[in-house]
């Protein structure tokens, strides 16, 4: 699946990935420059039997260091004909031959200096580069023992032993993985979408039908784009908004998963805290509010970047080289508070962490499975693609996402829908070694993954006054009835009133949907049973609470055993809610009315309805709420919303209803 990332370029300089990914391996070409002009200054005065060798060698160290790396081959090349033993002549062309990308010649040079002293310690750096270069390539066979004769040369448990023995590790688990490959079949998300030279990190609604990703324009410059599928095509992109993108780089977006909170890298010209800054927009209808530094707690002087929203938007995962990590680039998160602010950061820690780098965490939409990119964990080469769940005892050790999902180039990032049926990425086309662009690429998961991966369900719709039609911007909450702790919690938009909210697999949730001065809407989902990921599209209307109309609502999460009306404990959630409500609306009075279907005697019903609405305003008289607010009233089979015509009819006119007096 080759490189997930762009050979974008940026302040002039060509980089294996966009500024704002800031990954560990990727470095300016003046950096490399000055790296690789470092190596050859340490060996300039290696010794040569050939004066004209040396003359020719020093040569082409010169060219190299006036930034003319293919006029110094040639001069290399002389240098070895004067003298076929000048070793470190060889090493150097190999250097040469890597840093201008050319691979099969830059092997041989290795395998030169090799053969030349296959058992002196200064053949170290060939055997280190050649099997590098090897791995690079993915001929995991052929590097094998070169880098097995490269570790014989330090000390049992020495650190270079240690760091040799951690690729030997990779070349094992590698070829293994290349034997059993995973089953992919990665297509282009769509032709309409490639306006720019390349693009890259595409993030997803939880309804797939809006995409966000970051494009890299012929003059260089990184904005944010955005496409929209109606069922069959996606639309082409367009900015995502004038307030976001500037002449400077935007990039690395995440999105919650009703679209309306996006969270972006920059790491220049905006006032920031360090290279790299957070950075975080609201949208309202179909505007997007002027950007916002998010602050001092996340944001430090040093690097932070790569940032990944939790479906309700109040969890932020990210990359940091700030103090107290475990490597040198961590994986950090950062929780919304109940005032709408960032708390300080906390390292998510081992397993994930190493001492190495770790990059472009991805959490999924039912918060639990984390996808991230490392080079610290056992891989095919470079950065790899994991994936570990959390739990209530932390994380679990990362499992690689396996080949082609991860070859010997770098893997940057992953999207994996809500669903847990595809995932997006971008694929980096190459020639002859050499980025040209990259493009948006998604593929199918393999069974083997889709079983890691809890799908959710997701609802949308719009919440409205149910007399006025007036959209409303509601509050809607998930809470698991078993726990009775709030799941999730998202706004519906203040101009549309359109909402989006994650319905986890494996549980029973109560979703309630409120807003000041309207009786709330309750719902309830078993998803006990569910296995698959199902979108479904619900509006809300709500009543206002005004005295003497008829509004009413069921209470849809309250739980009774078959003809009993002792309230199951998971009804409190329901119950807790209803008394709040009273509590904030003093002056409200409210009846409670119990009903039943059909089945069974009339008069046995009436008086088990009865009971019902009794014992529901038996809790709220104990929760406080003052007991002439409230009025029992059991119509047992008299008054169904449907016809008794079916089980699924019936279900639904068992029911406690209550309505505002």
């Amino acid at each position: 699946m080759a490189n997930l990332v762009a050979d974008t370029q940026v302040h002039g300089y060509s980089v294996a990935w966009p500024e704002s990914w800031g990954l560990g391996r990727s470095v300016s070409h003046r950096f490399l420059l000055a790296l690789v002009f470092l190596m050859f200054t340490l060996c300039v005065n290696s010794y040569a039997q050939s004066n004209k060798a040396r003359e020719l060698y020093n040569q082409s160290i010169k060219l190299f260091g006036e930034r003319k790396a293919s006029e110094a081959i040639p001069f290399m090349e002389q240098a070895i004909k004067q003298d076929p033993n000048f070793m470190d002549a060889y090493l150097k062309l190999g250097q040469l031959y890597e840093f201008t990308r050319q691979f099969e010649p830059a092997i041989s040079a290795y395998r030169n200096a090799v053969r030349l002293q296959p058992d002196s310690p200064a053949s170290g750096a060939a055997y280190q580069s050649l099997s590098a270069t090897l791995l690079r390539l993915g001929r995991y066979a052929e590097a094998l023992p070169y880098l097995e004769k490269f570790q014989s040369m330090f000390p049992t448990g020495s650190v270079q032993a240690k760091r040799i023995e951690r690729q030997l590790q990779s070349v094992r688990f590698a070829q293994e993985a290349v034997q059993h490959p995973q089953s992919v079949d990665p297509k282009p998300v769509s032709s309409v979408l490639q306006t720019t030279p390349s693009q890259y990190f595409p993030v997803l609604t939880a309804d797939e039908q809006t995409l966000v990703f970051t494009a890299l324009k012929p003059e260089g410059d990184e904005d944010l784009m955005t496409s929209t599928f109606n069922g069959e095509t996606w639309s082409p992109p367009v900015s995502l908004a004038s307030s976001i993108n500037t002449p400077d780089n935007e990039g690395t977006a995440s999105l919650s998963a009703d679209g309306r909170m996006l969270v972006f890298t920059a790491c220049q010209g905006r006032k920031g805290f360090g290279s790299c800054d957070l950075y975080i927009s609201r949208k309202t209808g179909t505007d997007w509010s002027a950007p916002e530094n998010l602050g001092p707690n996340v944001n430090t002087r040093y690097y932070e970047s790569q940032p990944s929203l939790s479906a309700d938007g109040r969890k932020l995962y990210f990359v940091s080289d700030r103090p107290g990590g475990k490597g040198r680039r961590d994986i950090w998160r950062s929780d919304l508070d109940s005032e709408g602010n960032w708390r300080e950061p906390v390292n998510i820690g081992e397993p994930i962490n190493t001492a190495f780098n770790e990059a472009s965490p991805f959490i999924h939409a039912n918060g639990q499975s984390l996808f991230f990119a490392s080079e610290g964990h056992v891989g095919l080469g470079g950065y790899d693609l994991f994936v570990s769940d959390s739990s209530g005892t932390g994380w679990s050790n990362p499992t690689n996402l396996g080949y082609p999902i991860n070859t010997s180039e770098d893997q940057a990032s992953l999207f994996v829908a809500a669903n847990g049926k595809r995932a997006y990425y971008s694929f980096e086309e190459q020639k002859d070694g050499v980025s040209q662009k990259s493009r948006l690429y998604t593929f199918d998961l393999p069974e083997s993954l889709r079983e890691r991966v809890k799908p959710v369900s997701y609802l949308k719709g719009i919440v409205a006054d149910a007399k006025t039609k007036k959209p409303l911007a509601a509050t809607v909450e998930l809470v698991d009835l078993k726990s009775n702790q709030v799941v999730s919690r998202v706004q519906a938009d203040t101009e549309t009133g359109q909402y989006t909210a994650v319905l986890p697999s494996g549980g029973e949730y109560a979703l309630y949907v409120s807003v000041p001065g309207y009786l709330f809407k309750s719902l309830s989902f078993d998803f006990t049973q569910r296995t698959k990921g199902e979108g479904m599209s619900l509006s809300v209307p709500l009543e206002p609470a005004i005295a003497g109309e008829t509004a009413r609502e069921t209470l849809n999460n309250l739980f009774f055993e078959s003809g009993r009306y002792d309230l199951a404990d998971k009804s409190r959630t329901e119950l807790d809610r209803l008394a709040a409500f009273m509590k904030a609306s003093p002056a409200v009075k409210i009846e409670i009315s119990g009903h039943t279907d059909d089945k069974g005697d009339a008069a046995a019903n009436l008086t088990l309805s009865q009971k019902r609405a009794q014992a529901v305003v038996s809790y709220l008289t104990q929760a406080g709420i003052e007991a002439d607010r409230i009025r029992a009233v059991g119509y047992g089979k008299t008054k169904p919303v449907v016809p008794n015509t079916s089980d699924e009819n019936r279900r639904l006119n068992r029911r406690i209803e209550w309505k505002i007096l």
